[in-house]
């Protein structure tokens, strides 16, 4: 069996755990410090995720944005831009997105009601694949890694996210924490209500916490327990 990728949970929240509020307007949570450590962690992996949800929201473009790092992974062999991969259970992603027209290779996920359509929407833009009745994280996992991808980051949004975690995939969370309240109930979480391995007593291994300038990271391995 070829080993699934190792998986990273990217996030940055508020105080009170939104990863953005209801504007229509991106809440930006990090700081320029931030930003730059997450094109780092970028770099370092093989491939990055997020889902059709952030794709709709966001808009993003989802690239190493430093040319020197783009410079160092070529210098390594490997393509100057990650893999870029989102799932949609119904195959409704709309090919004007920046996603697709920006950086190296992409592949989108879906199931076996929505890959006609999105296989006919994303012709010439990216490899699509079912994963069966429903989005199945394990098999997307194994997909992946009989692509050669050994690291995997996750950068959301929180459907995605829960699913990664509850399901038991997640090998790290990098959790940065902004000095900023959103109070508003209706403003997307990190993680929804969810059965998670442990349940609520589980105490998750904290493997570093420092400051970047206002923002606090926190690197949980959640297969891991903590000693104290």
């Amino acid at each position: 069996m070829v080993p699934r990728p190792y998986v990273l949970l990217s996030v940055a929240t508020s105080v009170d755990g939104h990863i953005d509020d209801s504007s229509a307007e991106r809440l930006l949570l990090s700081n320029s410090e931030d930003f730059d450590r997450v094109d780092q962690v970028r770099a370092e992996s093989d491939a990055i995720l997020i889902g059709a949800g952030t794709m709709r929201a966001d808009n993003p473009r989802l690239l190493v944005n430093s040319e020197e790092r783009r410079a160092l992974r070529e210098a390594a062999g490997k393509p100057a831009y990650p893999l870029k991969v989102t799932i949609s259970a119904s195959g409704d992603l709309d090919p004007s997105l920046k996603f697709w027209h920006h950086g190296g290779e992409k592949i989108a996920y879906t199931t076996d009601a929505g890959i006609d359509k999105l296989r006919e929407r994303l012709t010439g833009l990216a490899d699509v694949v079912s994963t069966g009745p429903d989005i199945d994280f394990g098999a997307l996992l194994d997909d992946l890694g009989n692509r050669g991808i050994e690291r995997l980051m996750v950068e959301g949004g929180g459907q995605i996210h829960t699913a990664f975690l509850s399901q038991g995939l997640a090998d790290e969370i990098h959790l940065a924490i902004a000095p900023l309240v959103v109070g508003d109930a209706a403003a997307p979480r990190f993680l929804n209500p969810a059965q998670y391995p442990g349940g609520s007593t589980r105490r998750m291994h904290l493997a570093e916490a420092r400051t970047i300038g206002d923002v606090v990271l926190l690197r949980y391995l959640p297969k891991q327990e903590s000693a104290a």
